[in-house]
């Protein structure tokens, strides 16, 4: 074929088709064809979508289920009545675009490894969302970035700053002004992603029709509903790969099974450990690994476990109450561990609402005349103060209590396990939603395998009757901390509780801070010991002393305010959990032979991790006629 001349380039410059060769028309044709498969894709998609939401497969939200459209209002009129705070802000809007607009323009003129002067905004720490070198070394994409963190700071400024307007009010509007913006990033879409605009050109726009395909089976697996993947659930099997610590079923009723571990030790304490996890997950995140089993490891450090398996209920269990989980669920494991074991008294664990649940146990408990059959308590992230519960106390209200009930209800009398999943999801929404948003749809990749997140994606469902209970008692009225908790003839007085106590928080937790489990400990009556750990929710509590990871503060003092607590508290290298045991064999007695599972009356029923983590929340459930 002849070189290509002056007059080609000349062509080229007017025609941009002219002088292609025969790699590029063929590329192109791939790229056109791709996308028409594509465009098509969506069509089909957005079809089979509506035509099952019409169906009533998948229960449809209001367009307002937050009602958050008043409370916007209430804000943006006195944003509009407060001229100096919009006119500061304006100011300082068009002052970081005039020194965008420069350095951008420095750089455009001095090439691209000039770096223009310093970013005129940066990203708040922690935000993963532009770790691709494009958004600091290409200069358009660099512009892109900084200005829409421009006008994400402008507008979460004004509605953080605004003044005359109730705090609740105004941090949930800017909550939501927030998950607005995030959801409208530059790395959320096609054509401002670099990283998604190098996978289709060198993908010739396969990746689009990748991503549709997957977008398609998430709304298939979901039926009707997005059920976005964040891993490969092919990758992993209950019971084989997850939750492997030996153990057997001892006992079971409607809402839970009761699983001892097989021992680790010649010799164990005499007193058991008995472990109420929530039941808003599964059990197995403190059994997901041999290498960061906590189960495990409890086993290792010479303690009989127990450890409750919440039922995933269906409709059939919906009027099941808060006072159905204390008795049916910790009375009942109190009752059978004496079976078991002929031992009257455990050291308690509850992890998250299952904490919640401990606590009120020990109220009642200590009301009832039978406080010593909890010798102590250890709370791993548990709220019993919902004051300062962080923003997921942003929604709960009279009108979101109504909202959730009416799907409750559509969903036979229970809460589907996605409906909480994708309330956590929310409030880390870049991490947990539009990363995989991205990974899964724009570049058109399947999920890594994870064994944290395919633990996050097996939800399980709530009974309707407890989970309206636990929202308007806990978190919008706060009767616990208050002491105007009304369970099974008593008032809980937390205060009246004098069993010693262990409360572990976690430095970055989004679902319970820290200063919210910190108020929490000031309630009770006995001696309490606070320790904070490192990282948030879930790894903050799973934090395995081999991996060597994260840190911790102790303070053997309670002071007023967690800010004078953290003033006088010493920080420790790596897991906290050597901290826990070595409290909890103060506090366990002597050395026993070991107890193996059917030792005692209760006989195996089934080997752990029993029959109830296994069933999955996938399947739609029937409603009741």
């Amino acid at each position: 074929m002849p070189g290509k001349t002056e007059n080609d380039a000349q062509d080229r410059d007017s025609n941009p088709w002219a002088g292609m060769t025969a790699a590029e028309w063929e590329a192109l044709d791939e790229v056109s064809r791709n996308l028409m498969q594509a465009s098509l894709k969506s069509q089909k998609l957005m079809s089979e979508a509506m035509q099952k939401a019409l169906e009533g497969e998948a229960v449809l939200p209001k367009a307002d289920p937050f009602n958050a459209a008043p409370e916007f209002g209430e804000v943006w009129n006195h944003i509009v009545h407060q001229p100096e705070l919009m006119m500061q802000a304006q100011a300082d809007l068009m002052k970081g675009y005039l020194d965008l607009w420069s350095n951008t323009t420095k750089r455009f003129m001095a090439g691209e490894d000039d770096g223009g002067g310093a970013p005129v905004i940066e990203p708040e720490k922690g935000d993963k969302r532009w770790k691709s070198e494009d958004w600091s070394t290409n200069p358009v994409f660099n512009a892109i970035k900084q200005s829409y963190l421009l006008n994400q700071h402008f507008l979460v400024g004004l509605v953080r700053n605004v003044e005359g307007v109730d705090e609740r009010t105004r941090r949930k509007v800017e909550f939501l002004t927030r998950q607005m913006t995030d959801a409208l990033s530059p790395t959320n879409f096609a054509l401002t992603n670099p990283d998604v605009l190098r996978e289709t050109m060198v993908s010739r726009g396969e990746n689009l029709t990748r991503g549709l395909q997957n977008l398609m089976n998430d709304l298939e697996a979901g039926h009707g509903r997005l059920a976005l993947r964040q891993t490969d659930t092919a990758g992993f099997e209950v019971g084989k790969d997850l939750a492997t610590a030996p153990g057997q079923v001892i006992f079971q009723n409607d809402v839970m099974e009761l699983i001892q571990y097989a021992p680790a030790t010649e010799t164990v304490k005499q007193r058991p450990l008995l472990i109420a996890p929530p039941w808003i997950n599964k059990f197995y995140i403190m059994d997901l690994r041999e290498k960061n089993s906590m189960i495990r490891w409890l086993t290792e450090q010479g303690f009989t476990v127990f450890l409750i398996s919440w039922v995933n209920p269906g409709p059939e269990l919906k009027d099941k109450t808060f006072s159905d989980y204390m008795h049916e669920g910790l009375f009942a494991a109190l009752h059978a561990i004496e079976a078991a074991t002929g031992e009257t008294s455990v050291n308690a664990v509850g992890y998250c609402v299952g904490g919640t649940l401990l606590a009120s146990a020990l109220a009642w408990l200590e009301a009832e005349g039978q406080a010593d059959r909890i010798a102590s308590a250890t709370f791993f992230a548990a709220q019993t103060d919902f004051e300062q519960a962080g923003d997921l106390l942003l929604f709960i209200d009279e009108y979101w209590l109504k909202e959730i009930e009416r799907i409750m209800d559509a969903q036979g009398g229970v809460l589907d396990g996605r409906s909480m999943a994708d309330t956590f999801n929310l409030l880390r929404s870049n991490d947990l939603i539009w990363s995989f948003v991205v990974n899964n749809y724009l570049l058109g990749r399947q999920p890594q395998a994870f064994d944290l997140l395919y633990w996050n994606s097996d939800q399980t469902r709530m009974p309707k009757a407890l989970h309206l209970w636990y929202l308007d008692n806990l978190y919008r009225n706060n009767r616990l901390s208050r002491g105007e908790l009304e369970l099974d003839g008593h008032t809980l007085d937390l205060g009246a509780v004098k069993t010693p106590v262990y409360m572990q928080a976690s430095r970055e937790d989004h679902i319970a801070p820290y200063p919210s489990v910190y108020r929490g400990a000031k309630r009770f009556g006995g001696p309490v010991r606070f320790l904070l750990a490192g990282s948030g929710h879930i790894a903050g509590v799973i934090n395995h002393p081999a991996a060597g990871k994260y840190q911790h503060w102790t303070n053997d003092k309670l002071p007023k305010t967690v800010e004078a607590w953290i003033k006088g508290a010493k920080e420790h290298p790596g897991s906290w959990w050597a901290d826990w045991r070595d409290w909890l064999y103060e506090r366990s007695g002597d050395d026993v032979p070991a107890r193996t599972p059917g030792d005692g009356k209760l006989k195996p029923i089934c080997p752990a991790p029993g029959r109830n983590v296994l069933v999955r929340s996938d399947t739609p459930q029937k409603t009741e006629a």
